[in-house]
């Protein structure tokens, strides 16, 4: 390797006066990039209180209770836990369930999907919001957090992410695209002047940041000045709905039982907005990398996407998750030059929640194998904190479409396992000469590994840039 390229592949190379890495006869892959992450909800979560296993609003407050008295994390004085999932529960969160249990305490919990924040009164009288229930959903849910987390000291947060992305190396990630609501080309230039991460970053631009990433003349694949090339300026972020688990993903057929006049989901942009979004961002340079998860929101994103290409030159584009499609809209990725930018480890974790929202719709749920077939080009990410940044667990939940013992769960939108390693590897499909050196070597050939051994065959090593980052 030199200058962050192979430059020569093969036994018997001349090895003098150069470093060996001892790679026990591991299996060689192009480095696995995750192509969906929020890096300081990810740094900050795994310093959060964890109530996953909470099955109700009130098992989710005891277990916040509990570890408050065991001396939990606190962040900025605010009491901070994430993990819920309560798209099936029968009692609703609200603020005084957390003021009877925790009284004059500031409390924040944050749902697994990020799309649902929860806060007492203490810390919505901190915040100066009025609010009935103390709970927010999707972009609102978003900026608050973002206000709660502003309060945390930039060289601590940095610290935490920059961390971080050491435990990305261990699990083989050389690259990320970071979709954190921030001004992330700013905040990461700021992390980097601090030191080396262990990854390449894709800084992503929100529309409040939009105008001014313009004025800069930021397009995407730019190389950030003053970043030794280990950032680029990333895609536009637009959020189109909401998620599955609040019921807020948008659909064409409504959600059981639903009664609040939302029975569809929520769409979060108006189709001008976002045609005019997606437009102005390409001729900008910037590529537009739509959040779409419920199948209308998929529909009128695509067709958002074709409406742009007849004004402004080019294709292309991505829809972060694509999680719900009508068959018709498969076919339309492809011809739109349209990236799926999909995580398998949802399809796995949320598919009973899909069989009890989602059942008996002539859409499909999670269409991998679909738009593999359909010849669209997908990539992979975690959407880390909502699923852990583990690259082999995505492809084998791709593959198997199970990960609990149970059967697959609809197994005809599986994947072939080459064409799962290849959307882990941010569409690389092998390592040659020339290519970048960015590396990863696994202990065993992924060919001849089970759903179970795939997960946790071990990382030998991972190369970012050329440099050795994880051994």
């Amino acid at each position: 390797m030199s200058g962050g390229v192979v430059t020569e592949i093969g036994t018997g190379l001349d090895r003098s006066g150069e470093p060996v890495i001892d790679c026990a006869g591991g299996f060689l892959l192009p480095g696995f990039v995750d192509g969906h992450l929020h890096m300081a909800q990810w740094a900050l979560s795994r310093r959060r209180i964890d109530v996953t296993s909470a099955a109700s609003a009130s098992e989710t407050v005891d277990a916040v209770v509990a570890a408050v008295r065991s001396g939990g994390p606190m962040s900025t004085g605010v009491v901070r836990a994430q993990g819920f999932r309560g798209a099936m529960w029968d009692e609703q969160p609200h603020k005084d369930m957390l003021e009877s249990a925790l009284p004059g305490r500031r409390v924040a919990i944050t749902s697994m999907d990020l799309h649902t924040a929860w806060l007492s009164p203490s810390l919505l009288s901190d915040l100066g919001i009025d609010d009935p229930t103390g709970v927010f959903r999707d972009q609102y849910a978003i900026e608050v957090c973002s206000g709660i987390d502003d309060r945390i000291d930039n060289d601590l947060l940095d610290s935490y992410i920059l961390d971080s992305t050491d435990v990305l190396a261990a699990q083989g990630v050389t690259g990320v695209i970071d979709f954190e609501y921030d001004d992330n080309a700013a905040a990461w230039t700021r992390r980097i002047a601090h030191r080396r991460p262990s990854v390449r970053v894709s800084a992503s631009t929100w529309p409040v940041w939009l105008d001014e990433a313009l004025e800069l003349g930021r397009r995407t694949g730019d190389v950030v000045p003053g970043t030794d090339g280990l950032l680029r300026v990333g895609p536009l972020k637009v959020m189109a709905d909401g998620s599955l688990n609040t019921r807020t993903a948008c659909c064409h057929d409504p959600y059981p039982d639903s009664e609040d006049g939302e029975e569809h989901g929520l769409l979060l942009v108006e189709f001008a907005e976002l045609v005019e979004l997606i437009t102005k961002a390409r001729a900008g340079g910037l590529a537009p990398a739509v959040h779409a998860i419920g199948d209308r929101a998929n529909t009128i994103v695509l067709d958002a996407f074709e409406a742009a290409a007849s004004t402004t030159p080019g294709t292309g584009g991505r829809i972060e998750h694509a999680q719900q499609l009508r068959p018709e809209d498969v076919k339309r990725f492809a011809r739109a030059g349209v990236v799926a930018s999909v995580q398998p480890q949802h399809c796995v974790t949320d598919r009973d929640v899909a069989d009890a929202l989602w059942a008996g719709r002539r859409s499909i749920a999670f269409p991998y194998g679909s738009l593999h077939a359909s010849g669209a080009d997908l990539q992979f990410g975690s959407d880390a904190p909502v699923s852990p940044p583990n690259p082999r667990a995505a492809i084998a939940d791709a593959v198997w479409r199970t990960d609990d013992g149970r059967p697959p769960w609809t197994a005809s939108e599986s994947l072939p396992l080459d064409v799962a390693i290849r959307a882990a590897c941010g569409g690389r499909a092998s390592v040659e000469v020339g290519s970048v050196a960015d590396l990863v070597v696994l202990a065993e050939n992924p060919r001849d590994l089970g759903n179970s051994d795939l997960r946790n065959v071990p990382i030998v090593a991972t190369v970012a840039d050329g440099r050795l980052t994880y051994s």
